[in-house]
């Protein structure tokens, strides 16, 4: 009971001290936002008891008793994250301090829970809450902040020296954002949580969805970035030319731009192009060059003469080769059709069924199980109606699986029945 009492006796003051301090802000908030924006707050501006609370309550400092009063860091940040100052804003992610904060707050709460104590163990889980929500928070701070620099910050730089300073500065604090969001280890959080399900759906579910969440905003803004920083080189490089070139012209009044197609050497950043090929053609005017021009024609239909004998060997090659393989393919094909028909002559012969895998081995034929019973089938299908009574066509057959209907053929059986057509009339 006494603990139960401190502790709401420590949230009451807390509760009027706050209201306290934010009354004394909201009271003074004109000279507060004028020292914001000009530095430092003027000693004119405020009354000496207005300044001995505003000190007290930390909101303002006095470096120097001949300086003016200055606002206390917290109190900048929180201004500057109101009016979306990025300028003085500044975002820190300590990822690893709200870790060890949830670790021990989580630790808290398992002891009160284990104690009876279910109004401290309330308050810790409460605390556990906001601790979550602050880590969540800062994230989403961090990215929007990123963001309005993308969207004003970059565009109102004087130079484009600023914006690849200010794209580098961005691109380092997304390197620590995400270094920071691979510090929250899901294995160690599931630890904490011990199956307790609210602490569980909070330090692993909800945390997870967010920072995930957080993650792909954060992958945008680096493309972002990156895309920004490319057209900013170009840029860069680009205005660094006209540049050159003007103070070139300034040192060199009476420079005149030429032709340089006329030029026999050109610089090696205008000598761009391939070189032209020249071109050539036979003089047949010159009868002292004739012989020579008549060995050259000469040679060179014997050379095309022995290109196209030559193709025409390969081709005549080929077609050979292709006709051997298509004789092969229809010799194996019709050897195949005659073991299938002696097949059936054994069983017409045979008194007692005959399987076909066991003719297969028997007459070690070389013909796969499967080739061969699939040509079994089609052998005893082309026969006509009357041809198929002689026989008594069997599948051996099974299921491939308790749950698949797919019949599987392990064997075919032929017998053969004598006169079928007698012994149905009788």
């Amino acid at each position: 009971m006494a603990n139960d009492f401190s502790d709401k006796h420590h949230v009451g003051s807390l509760y009027e001290v706050g209201v306290e301090r934010l009354a004394l802000v909201g009271k003074h908030a004109k000279a507060l936002m004028q020292g914001y924006l000009q530095g430092e707050v003027e000693q004119e501006a405020l009354s000496e008891q207005a300044a001995r609370k505003l000190i007290a309550a930390r909101v303002l400092y006095q470096p120097d008793d001949s300086l003016g009063y200055k606002l206390r860091q917290p109190v900048t940040q929180l201004i500057a994250a109101m009016v979306t100052d990025e300028n003085r804003r500044q975002i820190n992610a300590d990822v690893a301090d709200k870790l060890t904060q949830i670790k021990a707050r989580v630790e808290s709460f398992r002891e009160a829970q284990r104690g009876g104590d279910y109004v401290k163990a309330e308050l810790q889980l409460q605390l556990i809450h906001e601790t979550v929500h602050d880590l969540t928070g800062q994230f989403e701070e961090a990215i929007h902040s990123l963001w309005h620099r993308l969207n004003s910050n970059f565009g109102f730089v004087s130079s484009l020296a600023d914006k690849i300073r200010e794209n580098s500065r961005a691109q380092g604090q997304i390197q620590r954002l995400i270094a920071g969001l691979a510090l929250v280890d899901f294995n160690e959080l599931i630890e904490f949580a011990e199956g307790h399900a609210g602490l569980r759906k909070l330090l692993v579910t909800k945390l997870q969805v967010q920072l995930n969440g957080h993650h792909g905003s954060l992958l945008e803004v680096q493309k972002r970035l990156v895309e920004l920083m490319g057209r900013f080189r170009e840029q860069q490089a680009r205005s660094l030319l006209v540049m050159n070139m003007a103070s070139f012209l300034r040192q060199h009044p009476n420079f005149m731009v030429g032709d340089y197609s006329y030029r026999s050497q050109v610089p090696r950043l205008v000598n761009q192009a391939p070189a032209m090929p020249i071109a050539a053609a036979v003089s047949l005017d010159q009868r002292a060059q004739q012989p020579l021009v008549v060995s050259l024609v000469q040679q060179l239909y014997k050379e095309l003469q022995l290109k196209a004998s030559v193709q025409q060997a390969t081709s005549n090659s080929e077609q050979v080769s292709v006709q051997q393989k298509d004789q092969e393919v229809e010799a194996r094909q019709q050897q195949l059709k005659q073991d299938t028909e002696h097949f059936f002559l054994a069983a017409l012969d045979s008194p007692t069924p005959c399987s076909a895998l066991d003719y297969l081995v028997e007459q070690q034929l070389e013909w796969p199980p499967e080739a061969w019973l699939f040509q079994v089938i089609g052998e005893y299908n082309s026969l006509p109606r009357a041809q198929q009574q002689l026989f008594r066509f069997q599948r051996e057959e099974a299921k491939a699986h308790v749950f698949n209907e797919l019949m599987i053929i392990h064997d075919i059986t032929l017998a053969y029945v004598a006169e079928p057509a007698r012994q149905r009339s009788a």
